[in-house]
């Protein structure tokens, strides 16, 4: 068999998310024919039907939902590595670190310092994301390295350093009655009725069930903790965000959290091995409790 050529498998995947011939042509900017030729000449190169057609629509066959998930993996590299090469044919860019907007501040506002006092460091462009983003901006090529939180984020795939462990804290409203606790367990925060804990998106972006209100950015979290309508658990670094009518109280049998570093583990970068060693030259000086 050929190899399959990405052109193919964008077909395919334009036909399998929509389950409609016209629609797919219409969102690849082509006509409805060719497309239809292409997806039967990549059935009999395959050698196994994709697509159940009748005149009711088109349903995936089983084989057809295994290369609809491998295509997107391999669609998703190929656009890494073009990504990637661009990105180091400039002797000039800064390296791109992702983290999630509020997490880990004082952390990363010491490893900018420590890069920005290296003569010939390379400078660094922080880009901020949502939770749960990091992963999927480094496996695209759209950053290099990423401050990272195990065991809540998707580490597969990259290389880490571990940097700084820290207990957990409670958000509340600051009006609420456990807003005046000096310290709280996972029950506590989990049995109260008035405010239900917030629910993020999981890694296939579904809502895991629980009466909590659907959050899906901090900004949204941050409002609704204020307006006493959910709470959350985050790692006690995490209270840069925190507004004035926030409380934060520590939560002494959540799972501790460790701030990692990672970055692809097909990394080769000069510039990301200098900046990963500034980063743990650092450890000595994060506290590693919730005071």
């Amino acid at each position: 068999m050929h190899d399959l050529e990405t052109r193919e498998l964008r077909y395919f995947v334009a036909v399998a998310e929509e389950l409609h011939f016209g629609r797919a042509a219409l969102r690849l900017g082509m006509a409805q024919p060719p497309l239809s030729r292409a997806i039967r000449q990549l059935e009999r190169r395959i050698g196994v039907r994709l697509l159940d057609r009748d005149r009711r629509g088109v349903v995936l066959t089983d084989a057809g939902r295994v290369l609809l998930r491998e295509a997107g993996t391999a669609l998703d590299a190929v656009a890494a590595a073009a990504r990637r090469t661009r990105r180091a044919g400039d002797p000039e860019r800064p390296l791109v670190l992702v983290t999630k907007a509020g997490a880990s501040h004082e952390l990363l506002q010491r490893l900018l310092d420590a890069v920005a006092g290296e003569p010939g460091a390379a400078p660094v462009e922080v880009l901020l994301c949502e939770v749960g983003e990091q992963a999927r901006l480094l496996r695209d090529g759209r950053a290099d390295v990423g401050l990272m939180h195990r065991p809540y984020d998707d580490l597969a795939g990259f290389d880490t350093e571990d940097l700084h462990t820290e207990g957990q804290v409670a958000i509340l409203p600051a009006g609420h009655p456990l807003a005046s606790a000096d310290r709280l367990t996972l029950a506590d925060v989990r049995e109260v009725p008035d405010l239900p804990i917030a629910r993020w998106p999981q890694l296939d972006g579904s809502y895991p069930d629980g009466p909590g209100p659907e959050v899906h950015t901090q900004s949204q979290l941050a409002q609704l903790v204020a307006l006493g309508r959910t709470l959350l658990v985050i790692p006690a670094s995490s209270r840069a965000w925190q507004w004035p009518e926030h409380v934060a109280v520590p939560v002494v049998d959540a799972p501790d959290v460790t701030t990692v570093m990672a970055w692809p583990s097909n990394s080769h970068s000069p510039a990301v091995a200098s900046l990963v060693r500034s980063a743990t030259g650092l450890r000595a000086a994060v506290p590693t409790t919730v005071s």
